[in-house]
């Protein structure tokens, strides 16, 4: 998806004030044991078309909304995932700003996880 370049520009300020891991470092996390919510932040038709088994749904248009809600510990370590890395990445720099002291943007997104080999649903 070719994409303009003012989010570009945009999702670049973000990346360069969250931490971000990719798709081998993620399946060594899970490997591990450390806990973590994995949060789906694509909408709501992508997330029903497909997602990681056991990912929390909460897309773009209402994290910042409904996080607290939802996981109300703000140490929690979040891993959010989006299509390819962008929207993850501007959620986490909202989360941060929240106060959230560990959301992690995954890059390479649901491309990625999909040839992962982690569960699916």
């Amino acid at each position: 998806m070719k994409h303009n370049s003012g989010f570009l520009a945009l999702v670049q300020d973000a990346k360069s004030r969250v931490a971000e891991i990719d798709v081998e470092q993620y399946k060594s996390l899970v490997a591990s044991g450390d806990p973590h919510v994995l949060v789906d932040v694509r909408e709501e038709s992508e997330f029903n078309a497909g997602h990681v088994k056991g990912a929390l749904h909460l897309s773009k248009g209402v994290i910042e909304r409904d996080v607290e809600t939802k996981v109300p510990d703000k140490g929690t370590k979040l891993v959010l995932y989006c299509g390819g890395g962008f929207r993850s990445a501007l959620a986490a720099d909202n989360l941060m700003k929240m106060g959230y002291t560990q959301p992690i943007s995954l890059d390479g997104g649901w491309r990625a996880l999909k040839e992962s080999g982690l569960p699916l649903d």
